[in-house]
């Protein structure tokens, strides 16, 4: 049997809800069932359990919720409007935000995977993503602070992304994604930022293999980066003061204008630009492969110089 606070409803008067508009408070609810709140609308919904039954809040729009616990599928589809803090999405809540628009979350966990698809107007801060499988997928306009993920695929596919103080540790990161902006962060991702157009990275630290693959118009700055066969493949590679350390096999068919400091362990098979380095260790330029003269090197040392790689002679 429900208590007297799971099931408490009051109408209050208006403080500068959605549109100046009156809103429902709905506070210290149990709440399961099918659609619990289907169509919910100019409300704040205040320390809430939304317990098994999907689609709770499906077609919402106009919420502000807080403090609330969400513990079965899909609880924001198809909403808009939506901002929510101090909460948290659990294990089972996956496939959480789908097809939404204009979604704000903020001191909040979200535990489930597969969270926020096609939707657009997203802004995270302070989110916890332990669980980040499969997360951002086909989204636009995301705005990202002190965001901490792990999980794989994450951010597939998304445009105009800015974010800041976020760190990811999952592989396949931003493949295919377009304008992202990143600062302050770190990244260990393997075969991040394939595919991948348009993409700046300022004051952050990358560990991965195959870093950017396929990809154009990749800018990288004041950044520390670790990796096997990276930065290859890329038309329009520019890098500003950046050190690139247990990084081997570079460049490879990318078209570069790199300013490294210190060294670099190998370069190989630049397609054309200009790499500087304080010094490479191993500089392989392979006339049948690449256009020798498309390239030029300045490097205070060069360890050695080879025209094929190891595994060709």
């Amino acid at each position: 049997m429900r208590g007297f606070f799971e099931s408490y409803i009051e109408i209050m008067p208006a403080s500068g809800g959605p549109g100046g508009m009156e809103m429902k408070e709905i506070n210290q609810q149990f709440l399961n069932g099918e659609r619990a709140l289907f169509q919910e609308h100019d409300s704040r919904i205040s320390y809430c359990t939304f317990a098994d039954g999907e689609s709770p809040l499906k077609e919402s729009r106009d919420l502000e919720i807080d403090n609330c616990l969400f513990r079965w599928k899909y609880p924001l589809w198809y909403s808009k409007n939506i901002t929510m803090k101090n909460s948290a999405l659990f294990d089972m809540a996956r496939a959480g935000i789908w097809y939404g628009e204009n979604i704000s979350v903020q001191d909040t966990v979200i535990e489930a995977p597969k969270n926020f698809r096609r939707t657009r107007g997203i802004v995270l801060q302070n989110v916890n993503f332990p669980n980040a499988s499969e997360t951002l997928w086909n989204c636009q306009d995301i705005e990202m602070d002190s965001v901490t993920a792990r999980g794989d695929y994450f951010a597939m596919n998304c445009r105009n992304v800015k974010a800041s103080n976020f760190t990811l540790t999952g592989n396949y990161s931003f493949d295919g994604g377009c304008d992202i902006e990143i600062r302050d962060s770190r990244l260990l991702s393997k075969d991040a930022f394939w595919n991948a157009e348009n993409v700046t990275v300022y004051d952050s630290f990358i560990s991965g293999e195959y870093l950017g693959w396929n990809s154009r118009n990749i800018t990288l700055v004041n950044c520390v980066i670790e990796s096997l066969q990276g930065m290859c493949y890329i038309d329009n590679l520019v890098m500003k003061n950046c050190r690139l350390v247990n990084t081997t096999l570079a460049f490879e068919y990318a078209q570069a204008d790199v300013e490294i400091v210190g060294s670099v362990d190998s370069v190989f098979n630049p397609k054309g630009g200009v790499i500087r380095a304080d010094r490479i260790g191993e500089l392989i330029m392979d006339g049948r492969k690449v256009k020798i003269d498309q390239t030029r090197i300045e490097a205070g040392e060069i360890g050695k110089h080879l025209d094929r790689a190891s595994w060709e002679v």
